[in-house]
């Protein structure tokens, strides 16, 4: 696995360097807003939040001197309490919009990042499973649990990775559309990846062989 920091223009979309011969792109997408601002940025449970607050203090003024006091108390609360959704949803907006996920014959690439943009390269070969998990409105989530030793941050990968798994982190493409469907192709391009024979050619100076490129 590796990264890469944009600062120099990517070749296509999502795509920091050309691809090696042969090596196509299959799909490229991002995440859904609405999915991602409820998943990941939890907006319902911080409109919730912040309605309680609403409703408390306007309760507490009613208590006190009616109607005119509940809404002299509940008011400024509940512009606040808009003014924190808003934020939350345009920060999800942004990260959504900053992101690029794109599955190829041979890797997933995460562009990833609304203030510095990261590009992370995952080789089929570095990918032990993944996992789907898919929502009511076909909307979903998928997990690659990678192979070997590397580790990334959580900071760093967040709110690209698998809810939950904070020592071992999992990159995930998150909220996508469709999910089941890229989930469908994803699996199938591994598998025709891995199951590629390793060609390889006679050194005649060795008098065996050697992997070819």
């Amino acid at each position: 696995m590796s990264d890469h920091d944009d600062f120099a223009f990517d070749v296509a979309p999502g795509i920091p360097a050309p691809l090696p011969k042969g090596e196509e792109v299959l799909w490229q997408g991002r995440p859904d807003t609405s999915a991602l601002a409820r998943e990941a940025f939890k907006i319902r449970w911080i409109a919730a939040y912040m309605a309680l607050i609403v409703l408390w203090k306007a309760g507490a003024g009613f208590v006190d001197g009616g109607l005119a006091l509940a809404l002299l108390r509940g008011l400024p609360y509940a512009v606040l309490a808009l003014a924190a959704v808003a934020v939350v949803w345009l920060l999800a907006w942004a990260q959504a919009r900053a992101t690029v996920y794109t599955v190829t014959s041979a890797r997933v690439l995460m562009k990833i990042g609304a203030a510095l943009s990261v590009t992370y390269n995952i080789p089929f070969a570095q990918v032990a499973t993944a996992r789907l998990d898919l929502k009511s409105k076909g909307t979903g989530t998928i997990a690659l649990e990678t192979m070997g030793d590397t580790r990334l941050a959580f900071l760093a990968l967040w709110p690209h990775l698998r809810p939950g798994r904070l020592k071992r982190t999992e990159p995930a493409l998150r909220c996508i559309p469709d999910a089941e469907r890229v989930a469908r192709l994803l699996a199938e391009a591994a598998e025709a990846r891995l199951a590629m024979p390793v060609i390889t050619r006679a050194d005649p100076a060795m008098g065996d062989a050697v992997a070819a490129e």
